[in-house]
C-alpha cells in the first residue's frame, strides 16, 4: 500500500538497488586489506558520512542537472548505461571503473577510500539520480538509510562476515547481484528511453 509517498516495494527494489551497487559485503577482503596495512576505519563515521552526502546528492543533483539542461530521464539512460557496466564487472570479474590509491600518509582510511569511492562513488551517485525518475523520494531515503546501517555492521563486524560468509559466499553474493543490477538497468533503460522518445514527438 502507498501512504504519503511511502511503498514497501519501490523501498525494497531501491534498496536492492544500492546494495549491489554499494556491495558492503564484496568489500569486505578490501576493508580488511586496509586495516592489514594499520588503515584507521572509523565505522559509525564512515556510515554516517556517507548518509548525509548521499542524501544531499539525492537533492542537489536534480538542481545541478538542471543547471546544464539535462532532464531526470535522459540521465536515468546514462545512469542505465553505467548500471550495465557495473554489473558486467560483478559477474565477468572485469576492472572497468578504476579507483585511486589511497594517500599512502594519511592513517585515517574512513574518508579515502571507505566513503569516497567505495560507498558514496560515482556509480551510487548515478543510481540515486536514475531512481528519482522511478521511485518516490522518501523511499529512496529509507533504502539509503537501511543500506547505511548494513554498512555500519559490516564495517563494524567485518572478521565476523569474512568467517560467516567465507570466500565463496562473497563470491556468489557478487555474481547474483551482478545479475539483478544487469535486470534493473535494462529495466530503467527501456522505461526512460521510450518516455525520451515520446518528448520527442
Amino acid at each position: 500500500m502507498d501512504f504519503f509517498g511511502l511503498n514497501a516495494l519501490e523501498i525494497i527494489s531501491a534498496f536492492l538497488v544500492l546494495f549491489a551497487i554499494i556491495d558492503a559485503t564484496g568489500s569486505v577482503p578490501i576493508f580488511l586489506n586496509l586495516r592489514s596495512k594499520g588503515k584507521k576505519i572509523e565505522p559509525f563515521k564512515a556510515s554516517a558520512y556517507s548518509f548525509l552526502i548521499l542524501l544531499l546528492f539525492l537533492f542537489v543533483g536534480e538542481w545541478i542537472l538542471k543547471l546544464f539542461q539535462v532532464d531526470v530521464s535522459s540521465f536515468a539512460v546514462a545512469g542505465a548505461l553505467v548500471i550495465l557496466i557495473i554489473s558486467i564487472e560483478m559477474i565477468f570479474g572485469v576492472e572497468i571503473f578504476k579507483n585511486e590509491s589511497p594517500d599512502e600518509s594519511d592513517n585515517s582510511a574512513t574518508l579515502v577510500p571507505i566513503v569516497f569511492p567505495l560507498i558514496t562513488g560515482p556509480g551510487t551517485f548515478t543510481t540515486l539520480l536514475s531512481m528519482r525518475a522511478e521511485y518516490h523520494s522518501i523511499n529512496i531515503i529509507i533504502a539509503v538509510l537501511l543500506n547505511m546501517v548494513i554498512v555500519y555492521l559490516v564495517l563494524r563486524y567485518v572478521d565476523v562476515v569474512k568467517k560467516i560468509m567465507g570466500v565463496g559466499g562473497v563470491f556468489i553474493l557478487r555474481k547474483f547481484f551482478g545479475v539483478v543490477l544487469m535486470a534493473i538497468s535494462v529495466k530503467l533503460l527501456t522505461s526512460n528511453i521510450s518516455i525520451l522518445f515520446t518528448s520527442f514527438q
